[in-house]
This record gives C-alpha cells, structure tokens and sequence, in this order.
C-alpha cells in the first residue's frame, strides 16, 4: 500500500507539473484567439509586439485598431472623440488580450455567450496601470464597467438612459479604479515594476524579448494557476488514479 501512495504521489507531482507547463504558451477559448499561438509576421500597429508568438491574426491586429471594429462593435466614441494619447492604451489593452499567449495562469470560466474563457486578476505592471490613466484622466465615458450595461439597440454601444458622461478622472478616481474595474477585473492593479518579473507589461521593446514569459512562469510554479486546461487534465487522470489504488 505505501508503494501505491509513494506511486500516486508520484503520478500527482506529474499531472501538477504537465498542468503549469501547459498553461505557458497558450491561448484562451474566445471569440477571435486561435486555437494555438504561433508566428505571425504580419501583425498590425501596436500588436507588432507579439508577432513571434501571437494569439491573434493579422486581420485581428488591424481591426483591434479601429474606433469601431468588427470585433465587438464596441464604440471608443460614445461620449465624444476619445483623445488620440488615451486611444493607445485601450489598444495597446486590445492587443494583449487578443495575442499574448502568456495569459495562461489568469484564464478562467466565462459566463458569456461570445466567449467560454475569460482572464481574470492578470497582475498588471504599476507603470502601465498608471499611465494609462494619467493619459486618459480627461477622456469622457458615462460608465465604470465597460463589459456590460450598454445601450445596443443600434447595433453598437451608447450610454444607457441616466448616466451621464464626464471625465475619466471623475468615473475612476484612483489608476486601480480604472486598471481593475473598467473590464470586470481582468486587471489587477500592483506595486510590481516593469523588468520585475512579477507582472504583465502591455507595453515592451520586443527586441529585448516578451518579459511575460517569464512572469507567467513563475505564477504559475507560485499556484496561480487558474486553467480550466490543467483542471481537465487532473479530472481525466483522477479515476486511473484511484483505480490504481483498489
């Protein structure tokens, strides 16, 4: 019996180490990620970044640059022309989430019908939270939650009747208002700094190689690891497991 625990441990220690593996170059189950990451030479603008390994295509990299786009039909001008300086930012935030394929370790459950995974709490570097609302404190929005509430009845966003527009500033007093709340938490705001390690950059020199590769490794041998991938994983070996042990 020791000799079959000692095995089972084992077969444990495996099945954690293949699941933090498999959620390091990956790409999550949503409405215009790939299936698999890989090279893409022809990405667009502000998502060149990830053309060595991306998530994204380069239709998908030219669209994520457009007021309105084919991909959500979401409206960056719903309360007036958004600044040229903020405008970046929510592109630079577009192409990470359509091509990075380090976001493995904050993939979760989403409860859409547009898209079966989401990321969730992806710690975002200090520097690109903050400037991101620095650029974008005078910008003008009516809501805090872009992901939900929208007046869709012409086929794109506008404010739903009651909420007033005003400067960010007002809408998210503090940078982790804005980081955190404006896409239901896929952000989490930190005091991690860029180069440390210990958080996702949007904006990096690619010439210097992706740094989120190796934040997302070390969250995910830290017990970060949010994938529904590796959950699966386990559920499929757990019954040869307990067989093993009969």
């Amino acid at each position: 019996m020791a000799a079959q625990w000692a095995v089972l441990a084992l077969l444990a220690a495996c099945v954690a180490s293949a699941a933090k593996e498999s959620v390091l170059n990956m790409c999550m189950d949503a409405k215009h990620h790939k299936t698999e990451p890989g090279p893409e030479e022809a990405l667009h603008g502000q998502c060149v970044l990830w053309k060595d390994n991306a998530c994204c295509t380069a239709n998908t990299s030219t669209e994520a640059h457009q007021d309105q786009s084919y991909l959500y039909n979401f409206n960056w001008n719903h309360c007036g022309v958004m600044p040229e300086k903020c405008k970046q930012h929510f592109i630079q935030d577009t192409c990470l989430y359509e091509c990075s394929p380090n976001l493995g370790p904050w993939i979760d459950q989403a409860d859409t019908s547009w898209r079966r995974e989401r990321i969730l709490n992806v710690p975002l570097c200090k520097e690109d939270c903050e400037l991101w609302w620095e650029d974008c404190q005078d910008a003008i929005t009516c809501k805090e939650n872009w992901h939900k509430g929208w007046n869709w009845t012409s086929g794109t966003n506008w404010c739903p009747r009651g909420f007033m527009c005003q400067p960010f500033k007002y809408v998210f007093p503090r940078p982790a208002d804005l980081c955190e709340k404006i896409w239901s938490n896929s952000y989490k705001y930190t005091m991690e700094h860029r180069g440390s390690g210990r958080c996702i950059q949007m904006w990096f020199d690619p010439a210097n190689g992706n740094p989120n590769v190796a934040v997302a490794k070390y969250y995910a041998q830290n017990g970060r690891d949010a994938s529904p991938t590796s959950r699966a994983v386990l559920l499929l070996l757990l019954p040869a497991a307990l067989l093993f042990l009969l």
